[in-house]
């Protein structure tokens, strides 16, 4: 997998702890990386870094992220070979109670984080996690692409947009020198689901939390369309990413987006009738209430992973969903196998998958 790029190799993981984070230390850990963790904190309970036991084979910091001393620190006396950066406020709606800490944390977090390159003596690929969000989204009915106007209408999407724009300034003005030992660069990705997720806000853990206790789901906004994608799928093109920028410099500084099938881009109402056919009982709400605006539509152009990464997504709407399901009821139902036995399982069957469809990344 990945030409073996990242067997041995130390791997630093800032945002270990959430939960695209836990899935990426799980799957490096089984490619023979030596994982290590950043976090502030374990920002959920339960969380897959700790039901899928997480901590047992990662050298686990946490510090804050803003926090550059720190950073700096923890950086040069690992001296990693790559770096995953994820830590972020995740929530759109988190991010309007609390503007500050979610720019301070999205914005000057990654610049943390940059700065420690910059000053680091030793070779290092870092891959830089954004969001589809840090795009101005005018709800077209096309994918957006790379060079499309970065924006956001609020403060989630923006704090996404000023990171991305960080991350081009550090990369032209030290970067892309033939000095620089490091290289970098940007993967954007959004509608994440899969197991192990608990976060507030989100359709998929709200859904679970609800159906679990038997209580009656609430929904806002049943018709708003988004391009779901299992965890696994931009993960691995993250790790695709990494792999590709080692081997070519030109891709220093780019910018590239993941994101699923066509046949994922589904409402949250079709999304929910999808889920329940894998649960024992299931019932819920339509209310008119709007907290805060979010957008209808928002999908990604995906071209240019396919020409420069040869990178495409691997699975489909319904194959995705199972996925989901089956992780969640595996959780609920106490079973005798543990949760890192099953959730490595379900890197193994995604490998599998992409093995049998042909993908670049499988050799």
């Amino acid at each position: 997998m990945f030409k073996n790029i990242y067997n041995d190799k130390k791997v630093l993981i800032t945002g270990n702890t959430g939960f695209k984070g836990s899935w990426l230390s799980l799957w490096l850990h089984s490619l023979g990386a030596k994982v290590y963790g950043l976090s502030v904190n374990i920002p959920t309970t339960p969380s897959n870094y700790e039901t899928s036991e997480i901590y047992n084979f990662t050298s686990q910091t946490f510090i804050d992220i803003v926090n550059n001393t720190d950073v700096l620190s923890l950086i040069d006396g690992i001296k990693p070979d790559f770096i995953f950066h994820l830590a972020a406020q995740p929530i759109v709606q988190e991010s309007y109670a609390d503007p500050y800490n979610t720019m301070n944390t999205n914005i000057m977090g990654t610049v943390s984080v940059l700065e420690a390159l910059r000053i680091l003596n030793h070779p290092c690929i870092a891959v830089f996690i954004t969001s589809d969000k840090c795009y101005n989204n005018v709800e077209w009915v096309w994918g957006y692409k790379e060079t499309d106007a970065l924006g956001g209408k609020d403060p989630y999407s923006a704090s996404k947009g000023a990171a991305e724009l960080m991350i081009k300034t550090y990369s032209e003005s030290y970067f892309k020198s033939e000095k620089s030992n490091v290289k970098v660069a940007s993967g954007r990705a959004g509608n994440v689901i899969g197991g192990g997720d608990w976060a507030a806000f989100r359709i998929i853990p709200d859904a679970i939390r609800a159906w679990y206790t038997n209580k009656e789901l609430i929904i806002r906004s049943p018709k708003a369309t988004r391009p779901w994608q299992h965890v696994l799928e931009p993960l691995s093109g993250y790790l695709r990413l990494g792999q590709l920028l080692c081997e070519n410099k030109d891709l220093c500084g780019e910018s590239f987006n993941f994101g699923p099938k066509p046949d994922t881009n589904l409402s949250v109402e079709q999304l929910l009738i999808e889920m329940a056919e894998h649960w024992d009982s299931f019932k819920w709400r339509v209310v008119d209430e709007v907290i805060n605006k979010e957008a209808g539509l928002l999908k990604l152009n995906c071209d240019k992973a396919l020409f420069y990464l040869d990178w495409v997504p691997n699975l489909n709407a319904n194959k995705t969903i199972q996925m989901v399901a089956e992780w969640y009821k595996h959780y609920y139902n106490n079973s005798d196998k543990s949760m890192q036995d099953f959730t490595s399982e379900q890197i193994r069957e995604y490998e599998s998958f992409a093995n049998k469809n042909g993908l670049a990344w499988v050799k």
